[in-house]
């Protein structure tokens, strides 16, 4: 389970089954529900047109303010979309605006990457960017364990935060004053399978 807690097998433990480097980390991927989350969530970017029910939206929202955060402060807003005719509303609002953009993005729906459900983060004044990430991922992590998909989104918030014809939208989030957006997690049923982009592992390096 991703909300839950799963304790991590002790390199001890994971080299008596394993006895080559290569071997500890395939056993350790195979048996660790979270290590397998972790490594299979990719960015979608194209969803089947099908909302996410309720109860998963639900759970997800529930995991992300379970993260980490400095002195338990919680600062944090979230927003969970179900209602369609946000979606679309400022959708129509970024078509009007944005023609040229909209003509460039084959299969456009909407300007969330044809998302069904969006999740709003905002925090105070910019100010708790790591808890914000830290709740992003967990959310994130989650939607995966759920075979839902999911992908972080900055255009969308800067065009809602700019546009004055998206003001009535703002409003009806409903955010404490003095928040303002960090980040859009569009999530719903992925319509792809994009392969892994490479990571760089030498920008991690073992003190000892």
């Amino acid at each position: 389970m991703v909300c839950g807690m799963l304790l991590l097998p002790s390199l001890s433990q994971a080299q008596s089954c394993c006895q080559k480097k290569e071997e500890v980390k395939s056993c350790c991927q195979m048996n660790n529900e979270v290590i397998q989350t972790i490594m299979s969530r990719r960015s979608i970017r194209k969803y089947l047109d099908k909302p996410v029910e309720h109860e998963k939206l639900a759970l997800i929202a529930k995991c992300g303010i379970n993260a980490p955060n400095g002195m338990n402060r919680q600062p944090w807003a979230v927003r969970v979309v179900e209602n369609q005719d946000f979606i679309k509303g400022t959708t129509e609002i970024f078509k009007k605006e944005n023609p040229e953009q909209v003509k460039r993005a084959p299969n456009f729906k909407n300007m969330y990457r044809n998302a069904p459900n969006i999740i709003v983060v905002a925090t105070q004044n910019g100010a708790s960017q790591v808890d914000a990430g830290l709740m992003g991922e967990n959310m994130m992590l989650a939607a995966q364990s759920l075979g839902l998909g999911t992908c972080c989104l900055g255009g969308p918030v800067r065009f809602l935060q700019t546009s004055d014809a998206c003001k009535p939208y703002l409003a009806k989030l409903n955010l404490p004053k003095g928040y303002e957006i960090c980040y859009i997690i569009a999530v719903g049923y992925p319509d792809e399978a994009p392969e892994a982009r490479p990571r760089d592992e030498s920008k991690v390096e073992f003190i000892k």
